[in-house]
């Protein structure tokens, strides 16, 4: 139905002049600058939908696969991590023993390889969802699985077409994917997906206060700090190759519910399930400065919105890492 809606509005975008339409003035009486990506078909065909960035050239956002998301380790084990700095999203997410594992968005452009690549979790159904995506994954418990199907997402675990075991590496971190081969197999060839996120400019965003560094805490074993350098969010506890880490333009912190899966790892660790629906805190960093605001997501499948007191909040266009830490057990700090 989406597919059939963005053909329709290709069409009368062709025969029909459109008023363009003014946003919600986030504060004050100027007038907010139109979000990248929430215009007609034609607006939306020259932005890419997972970073808002216009596309270069005469070239089309509407690519000949799905949105691609990768489950990679974070741990030190998984390093050197491949691929992270071809993706254009990332979403960081807890997992049992306090570890925290990746989903990584690829779409612009898909990396020779990536990896290594991990089994996925019910958490992912709320994240990957709403981008109408696949999931690249080594597997899942049985229970996962079946709620992965049951919510209408494709996935391709080992022996799918790309996926190859790294005779460097230790199992099982070394199961690797060449995302390239695997999307020529996928015989869908799907429309542009809607925006991941509410996607705006720097100028949309409230002044906020100073934040030039974050710390991400979701365990006591594992917090991811940022520092801001050059205009850009740097990991500095990254476990990514050299050269292929992945550069945030916005770090989005969003507080969650975190509940019980029900079943254990092979450890006999409690699997956590992050509840990536309802709402909570969001804080966004961006330009060195903090905006807090809150998140919203009616279900698993719905898109992400933002908001503050003083109406819809925006996420800069660009490359956007986003935390999900967990509201009870984790916290954020940021220094000036």
């Amino acid at each position: 139905m989406r597919r059939f809606r963005l053909s329709l509005a290709a069409a009368l975008a062709a025969s029909l002049v459109l008023a363009s339409c003014g946003g919600d003035d986030p504060e004050g009486d100027e007038e907010a600058a139109e979000p990248k990506g929430t215009g007609d078909a034609q607006v939306l065909a020259s932005t890419w939908p997972l970073t808002g960035l216009d596309v270069t050239g005469d070239a089309s956002a509407e690519k000949k696969h799905p949105v691609m998301v990768v489950k990679i380790d974070n741990t030190a084990s998984a390093a050197p991590q491949v691929g992270l700095g071809s993706a254009d999203l990332v979403v960081e997410e807890l997992v049992e023993g306090g570890s925290t594992r990746l989903a990584v968005f690829y779409y612009s452009q898909l990396p020779p390889s990536a990896g290594p690549v991990r089994s996925m979790r019910a958490s992912d159904i709320g994240i990957v969802k709403p981008a109408d995506g696949v999931m690249v994954t080594s597997g899942a418990a049985p229970v996962t699985i079946n709620r992965v199907k049951g919510a209408g997402i494709e996935f391709f675990g080992e022996g799918s077409p790309g996926s190859y075991r790294d005779s460097g590496r230790s199992a099982p971190y070394n199961l690797m994917v060449r995302l390239k081969e695997l999307a020529g197999s996928i015989a869908e060839k799907p429309a542009r997906p809607d925006d991941y996120l509410p996607f705006g400019t720097s100028k949309d965003l409230p002044k906020g206060q100073k934040a030039t560094s974050l710390a991400a805490t979701f365990s006591a074993g594992r917090t991811t700090n940022w520092s801001f350098q050059g205009g850009q969010y740097r990991n500095d506890n990254t476990y990514a190759a050299d050269g292929d880490e992945f550069t945030a333009d916005t770090v989005l912190v969003l507080r969650v519910q975190v509940g019980d899966a029900g079943y254990r790892d092979p450890a006999g660790n409690p699997v956590p399930e992050t509840k990536f629906e309802g709402d909570g805190q969001a804080m966004v960093f961006h330009g060195g400065r903090l905006v807090r605001g809150q998140w919203s997501k009616a279900d698993l499948a719905s898109p992400l919105k933002l908001r503050t007191k003083a109406g819809k909040l925006t996420v800069p266009a660009g490359n956007t890492w986003i935390e999900l830490v967990p509201a009870k057990e984790g916290k954020v700090t940021f220094g000036k």
